[in-house]
């Protein structure tokens, strides 16, 4: 498919098209000039060498999933085909005939079993990092070093060092890096935060979250085989299992909706053992800088859970009802001495990663910092270590919070 059609490079009015033009450059961004404008041509080569020019401009941004799993092939895939101005050009699998079949179902130009060959392409302008999660280092340091933002699922990191140095080699290297936290994309979420910063729950003094999952008549959990094995690998995941996957959005959310870091943590889970090294449910107190408690639980084998977000306050409370989900729907209740509210959200499966997707867009475009940035992808993985190292001990954990700089 047509990347998108050729455009004027320079302002009509302030270097008017002449009749004929001539492309200055050709290939995926051709860019027209006045041949007997000098001054045209210069302008036309910065604007082209300027990494994000042709967003700038309007052409449309090209992404590659790196992982051709289940997350890409339900939601991320599907959402940048719903995202403005976005283009998928190519998938990255460890099987050539995976990213093939893959690129095939869902639109993209080529698919790739060599990250070197996908870095290559220079349709390609940002990439979202879905692979297992011990390999998000290796693939975000290739990308940065190839001059291609990424946006990293979470969990960003497997250990807190990795992250640090996801941080470290997109700044080095002038490029984006964001973090795949879409519950902070939620409209309920953004209400939440909107509430604490002005205060119109008074005091916050309590915070309860909860995320699990699972189906009905599963007795025991059913270890994943085949290409998701490593979901079942203690080192591939990084010491946790549902902490990894769902309590590091809640521990996000917290974060977002607060404004503070978490300084200490204490964890219960029905794993980290010899035994069992990777669990499957796990509760968490946190405290924050001001001394406020969030509880929070996660796991699977719960078909019936509440996914649920409240925030107390001596003023007032919030309840955002079935909103910590990864689809946009559930609904909010705020009852408090100044605003007393409810809004219920329709279903739409996708609606917060293309709100994520697009928010990425936008930050590329102002040349800001995304909703979620490294840093707090950093921040997510110091919490998801401390969470382990409680849950293994049985202490309570403080958390060194690490400089990027």
């Amino acid at each position: 498919m047509p990347r998108s059609s050729p455009i004027h490079l320079l302002p009509t009015g302030l270097f008017p098209r002449p009749n004929p033009c001539v492309p200055l450059l050709s290939g995926r961004r051709m860019f027209y000039c006045n041949p007997f404008c000098v001054g045209g041509i210069i302008v036309a080569f910065q604007l082209y060498t300027n990494l994000n020019s042709h967003w700038r401009l309007g052409l449309a941004l090209g992404w590659a999933i790196i992982g051709a799993g289940m997350h890409p092939h339900q939601k991320l895939a599907p959402a940048i085909g719903l995202t403005p101005d976005a283009e998928l050009i190519a998938v990255l699998s460890r099987d050539q005939g995976r990213a093939n079949a893959f690129a095939e179902t869902h639109g993209a130009e080529a698919g790739y079993s060599n990250m070197d060959d996908l870095l290559a392409d220079s349709r390609i302008d940002a990439v979202f990092v879905a692979s297992p999660n011990a390999a998000h280092l290796g693939h975000t340091v290739q990308a940065a070093k190839a001059g291609k933002h990424v946006l990293s699922e979470k969990p960003m990191a497997t250990s807190v060092d990795d992250a640090l140095a996801m941080v470290q080699v997109c700044q080095a290297n002038g490029v984006k890096l964001g973090l795949g936290f879409e519950l902070r994309f939620h409209p309920a979420h953004s209400l939440a935060k909107d509430l604490v910063s002005h205060g119109k729950l008074g005091r916050v003094r309590l915070l309860q979250g909860h995320w699990g999952r699972g189906e009905r008549g599963e007795p025991e959990h059913l270890p994943r085989s085949g290409l998701r094995g490593w979901w079942e690998d203690p080192e591939a995941m990084g010491g946790g299992s549902v902490i990894m996957g769902l309590g590091v959005h809640l521990f996000d959310l917290v974060r977002f909706v607060m404004g503070q870091e978490i300084t200490e943590v204490t964890a219960m889970t029905d794993g980290q053992t010899d035994t069992q090294p990777l669990e499957h449910i796990a509760s968490m107190s946190l405290r924050l800088e001001d001394g406020t408690i969030a509880n929070i639980s996660c796991g699977r084998m719960l078909p019936d859970t509440l996914n649920n977000f409240t925030i107390y306050g001596t003023d007032g409370r919030f309840t955002g009802t079935a909103t910590v989900w990864e689809a946009q729907m559930g609904a909010v209740e705020v009852v408090s001495e100044t605003v007393n509210q409810t809004e219920s959200y329709e279903y739409d499966y996708l609606a917060n990663f293309v709100a994520e997707l697009t928010d990425f867009h936008a930050a590329l475009k102002e040349d800001r910092e995304p909703a979620a940035t490294g840093e707090d992808g950093l921040r997510s993985t110091e919490i998801n270590s401390s969470v382990i190292q409680s849950a293994k001990t049985g202490r309570i954990v403080k958390i060194e919070h690490r400089a990027v700089n």
